[in-house]
């Protein structure tokens, strides 16, 4: 089951008013677990990114000059999410972007039947409580001590693990499987011939072993029809 883990930064709240798409950054799980590919790209939104908004992401405009314009990456997000189920934190502001820079290059908005919304799931599961990254990272036991500020390629990689626990938790040696990938081996084994090899207790041994066997077995089925001789004559 191969599944993506997406986070955009932006330059404000609403693309209907302009806003735009700064960072985009998408983890890949397969069963759950993170396979290490990724995709990550700080995007020029071609326009300026409000103070208000710096102060939350930390990206300001000389963090963006010179990058990709949104139509230069877009194929080739597209090609890394294929046709993969994608799971967001409050996906719908994530999906509402990423449809908003699509549809300014001509491409087709994402599916919405695709989009899976962590942010709900953890109000159904903790309801009243706070359901924040950072808060389900707290409650969790996801380490996120390396959050300094918003952070796409971060946030996914915090996300998948809080979604992984959100599912009912990793298994023991999941991670370890996780990490190998399936190979294929061909063993060509050559025939040999084993010369038969015939052993034939003592006497001594015979006696031994059947004292030992009427002392532990009583009415043994090998000494009845059609084991014995004389039943199966």
């Amino acid at each position: 089951m191969r599944q993506i883990v997406l986070d955009t930064e932006t330059t404000g709240l609403d693309p209907l008013t302009g806003d735009r798409v700064i960072e985009v950054a998408a983890v890949e799980l397969l069963n759950l677990l993170p396979t290490g590919e990724a995709f990550h790209s700080v995007i020029d939104p071609e326009r300026d990114i409000p103070a208000e908004a710096s102060r939350i992401h930390g990206f300001t405009n000389g963090d963006v000059a010179g990058k990709p314009k949104f139509a230069e990456i877009a194929d080739q997000l597209l090609r890394f999410l294929g046709d993969a189920e994608i799971i967001a934190h409050n996906a719908p502001f994530d999906f509402g972007f990423l449809d908003a820079e699509l549809q300014r290059c001509q491409r087709p908005p994402l599916d919405r039947r695709r989009m899976i919304d962590s942010l709900a799931i953890a109000k159904a599961r903790y309801p009243g409580m706070p359901n924040n990254l950072d808060a389900l990272c707290r409650r969790l036991g996801v380490d996120n001590s390396m959050r300094g500020s918003h952070n796409a390629i971060l946030d996914c990689q915090l996300l998948a693990q809080v979604y992984l626990e959100m599912m009912g938790g990793k298994q023991p040696g999941l991670e370890l499987a996780a990490k190998s990938a399936p190979r294929l081996v061909t063993l060509e084994v050559e025939a040999v011939e084993h010369a038969a090899l015939l052993i034939t207790p003592s006497a001594e041994a015979l006696a031994a072993h059947e004292a030992f066997v009427s002392a532990k077995i009583k009415d043994p089925l090998w000494l009845k029809p059609p084991f014995t001789q004389e039943g199966s004559a």
